[in-house]
């Protein structure tokens, strides 16, 4: 069992904002100002946007049936799916059909958590909700078809709250968002700083503001967890979440957490990311469940960042490791080996798809017919695929007759807007697409963030280069296509 020696200064400084300006937050009318952050000052290494949201009422997990019921606009028999979700990855749970504009799934057993709804076949179609047993009884009012559209739940203080917080959230990121731009090549950078300052701390204290108002809530418990208690501690970072309460998994609070922790900690520097894995593992450690959705959410954030190196390490010495990964389930395993999978050297997953012309493409039944397949994952808005589709029309033309297949897999949802580059770019190779955007079953089997995205395969269906750009795929078959 490797054992890595963490030598990382733990840094305590105290934190107080003074923004010189006075703004007011719509949404709930909260004030932020020097006089108001002033109060809000690090004592004993807390960080000044913690507040503790956990108490007798919301304390750990708990499961138990739930009625959820309500109203949409929707077609006769459509059906609406309900998921339960972990992080990024969620599970059908049930389906109910829509009758007469109502919907009922009269028994669901539910833990604490987020749960996210999909109406009929679109998988864009979708909000995310919060169950909580201590609510036996959630009434939804969707206002059109659009599940993320206007929705009220006067029976549920848990998506009252819900709702409310991700509109304001989600406005003041835009805002941030905005500022960000306009900092970009501005003379004035350290006043666009302060004004981001002053966003993101509106933002906290209408988080305390609302913790308060709906006390004793899991919304009240969830929202806490977005701010660390003791912020510059690597230490002590996760020392506010819990790892027995098993209501943190069925939530973004883990994954983010982590995230946080590795761009604050680490230094981008190979030692600094093992070192907050070694942390990470050993603070969720006393609870399989919260340690397997730690485990994965690192494996699943380093592969998709390209650190494959991280993820061999937390594979061989905490998921498959004899003595670390004993109390380990074979859920996170199997989640495991699909990360494996990916690796140069292993199969990736196999797909059927329809192809554009018609028909269907076998993955392994291609590959095996030629000595390398090229699959690419692309869109018709992304901008290096048209850079890169030419280049790779010029090599299925060079190299098709010599044992070399390209699969486009566009991750579009519009069928023309697929269609179209085809045409007019020349496609002449094959080409698929589920139209389910990044919803797509084959984009998640992939683990695919960005576009393009290549795979090179041999005649065995095995991974033999990972590329990044359409020339590599060429001088890989210069040197070895015969």
């Amino acid at each position: 069992m490797i054992r890595i020696a963490i030598s990382l200064l733990i840094v305590v400084s105290s934190c107080v904002y003074s923004a010189p300006v006075t703004t007011t937050n719509g949404a709930t009318n909260t004030k932020v100002s020097a006089s108001t952050s002033e109060s809000l000052v690090l004592t004993e290494g807390i960080s000044p946007r913690y507040k503790d949201g956990t108490n007798e009422q919301n304390k750990g997990d708990k499961s138990g049936i739930v009625r959820l019921h309500g109203n949409i606009i929707a077609a006769e028999g459509s059906i609406i799916y309900i998921y339960e979700t972990e992080a990024r990855n969620k599970a059908l749970l049930d389906s109910t059909e829509i009758q007469g504009g109502m919907f009922d799934f009269k028994k669901i057993k539910a833990n604490r958590g987020v749960y996210e709804l999909v109406l009929g076949a679109d998988a864009n179609n979708k909000t995310q909700i919060i169950l909580n047993p201590d609510e036996s009884d959630v009434y939804i009012e969707f206002q059109s078809n659009k599940l993320s559209g206007t929705k009220l739940s006067n029976s549920s203080s848990e998506n009252t709250a819900w709702f409310k917080y991700i509109k304001l959230e989600n406005k003041n990121n835009k805002e941030i968002k905005n500022l960000r731009k306009v900092m970009r090549g501005s003379a004035y950078k350290y006043r666009i700083e302060e004004q981001i300052k002053v966003k993101e701390l509106e933002l906290v204290m209408s988080q305390h503001e609302m913790m308060d108002t709906y006390a004793g809530t899991y919304f009240a418990k969830m929202i806490s967890w977005k701010n660390p208690k003791y912020s510059n501690s690597i230490g002590r970072y996760f020392e506010d979440l819990d790892p027995l309460d098993n209501s943190l998994i069925h939530t973004m609070a883990i994954s983010e957490r982590i995230q946080a922790m590795m761009i604050k900690f680490s230094k981008g520097e190979e030692n600094g990311f093992l070192a907050c894995v070694d942390i990470i593992k050993a603070h969720f450690e006393p609870n399989p469940e919260t340690l397997e959705s730690a485990l994965y959410a690192m494996l699943d954030g380093f592969y998709n960042t390209g650190k494959e190196d991280i993820c061999q390490y937390i594979l061989d010495n905490y998921i498959f490791d004899e003595d670390c990964g004993a109390d380990l389930s074979d859920v996170i395993r199997s989640r495991a080996q699909g990360i494996i999978n990916l690796q140069i050297g292993k199969t990736p997953p196999n797909f059927n798809i329809e192809a554009y012309g018609g028909g269907r493409v076998n993955l392994m039944e291609t590959a095996s017919k030629n000595q390398y397949t090229l699959v690419m994952f692309w869109a018709s808005w992304c901008h290096k695929c048209e850079q890169e589709i030419p280049a790779l029309v010029k090599l299925q033309t060079k190299c098709g007759a010599k044992g070399f297949e390209a699969i486009g897999v566009s991750i579009d949802q519009v069928r023309k807007s697929w269609t179209d580059i085809i045409e007019n770019r020349g496609m002449q190779y094959l080409n698929v697409s589920q139209l389910q955007g990044w919803d797509s079953p084959i984009v998640k089997d992939y683990k695919i963030t960005a576009t393009p995205t290549y795979f090179l395969l041999d005649n065995k269906g095995e991974i033999v280069l990972k590329p990044k750009r359409i020339y590599e795929v060429e001088a890989y078959l210069t040197q070895n296509l015969k």
